[in-house]
């Protein structure tokens, strides 16, 4: 009679997150009220402080005696919303961000599927972007003021070549990453060039597309904001080095919220506009929805 034979144990691969064994209990997920409870929270919490701090006079190693408290901040720019000279600056941030960050969006996937695809565009464009991609975009200003007959202009350069470099790198990497077996699949069945760029290399490198569009977006507002500071006649920017230099530390401080907003609403208007276009894509818990399970993710 032969012994029982024990399964055979495999140890993961390093850097491999744990399996989850069979039968176990998937953990559970906290509930969408939960999630919202708790980030309201923690808003709360942080202006909370802030109202604290600057209402006891803190003076420590950090100075508070200076800032506006919260309700301050919160009664200007109560005051701010009806007027019309906010919604105006409101409106040429957001025209110069959107126009930037549209170019930046176009050219950057362009130039970073060219580079990755074709030695020749490589050689050629390669060197000279990376040359000049450390050079900070706000660096550009002057230059932006020698090119072009308009500050207008120069500002959404200034957006552009911010974006431009996050995209474009994110693009080339993703395209590159991708598996050869997928282009020679459609290659061998008849496809030409153009179909293996929109049918294989498009999709596949769309998650890193992405995420150089979410950070490009990011770093737009900050060269935009700084561009409107130092060259801009109207806008966020603008508006909030002129609160500076008349000592109006609330208006400062609407300032510095108007950009959070505006930037928190780009991004997440970013990431969802990319579920949506990456909808085929297996999600994870933290992405709202539970990824497959094993068994499911072994069926053909």
């Amino acid at each position: 009679m032969s012994a029982p034979t024990s399964p055979v144990r495999t140890r993961p691969a390093p850097g491999a997150p744990a399996a989850r064994a069979a039968g176990a209990p998937r953990p559970p997920r906290r509930r969408p009220w939960v999630r919202y409870t708790l980030r309201t929270g923690s808003l709360l919490a942080a202006l909370g402080l802030w109202q604290l701090l600057t209402t006891l006079d803190i003076n420590l190693w950090l100075r508070f005696a200076q800032f506006p408290s919260a309700t301050d901040v919160a009664r200007e720019f109560a005051d701010r919303l009806g007027t019309g000279a906010y919604w105006q600056d409101l409106t040429d941030s957001l025209t110069r961000i959107l126009t930037g960050f549209a170019l930046a969006a176009v050219l950057g996937v362009a130039v970073g599927t060219a580079i990755a695809r074709s030695p020749l565009v490589s050689d050629l464009l390669g060197p000279v972007l990376e040359v000049c991609r450390p050079i900070p975009a706000i660096a550009l200003v002057p230059v932006a003021i020698l090119m072009f007959p308009s500050n207008e202009q120069g500002i959404v350069f200034i957006t552009f070549t911010a974006a431009f470099f996050p995209v474009m790198v994110s693009t080339r990497h993703a395209v590159r990453a991708l598996a050869p077996v997928w282009e020679e699949a459609v290659l061998t069945m008849g496809g030409g060039r153009g179909r293996v760029l929109v049918s294989v290399v498009l999709p596949g490198a769309l998650p890193g597309i992405l995420g150089g569009l979410s950070v490009g977006i990011g770093v737009s507002w900050i060269c935009v904001i700084s561009a409107e500071m130092i060259s801009g006649a109207y806008g966020v920017g603008y508006r909030t080095w002129q609160d500076y230099t008349i000592v109006d530390y609330p208006g400062v401080f609407v300032g510095m919220t108007t950009i959070g907003v505006l930037g928190w609403l780009t991004s997440t208007a970013v990431e969802l506009a990319g579920r949506r276009l990456t909808r085929w894509l297996p999600r994870t818990e933290t992405s709202g929805r539970p990824a497959p399970s094993r068994k499911e993710a072994a069926t053909p």
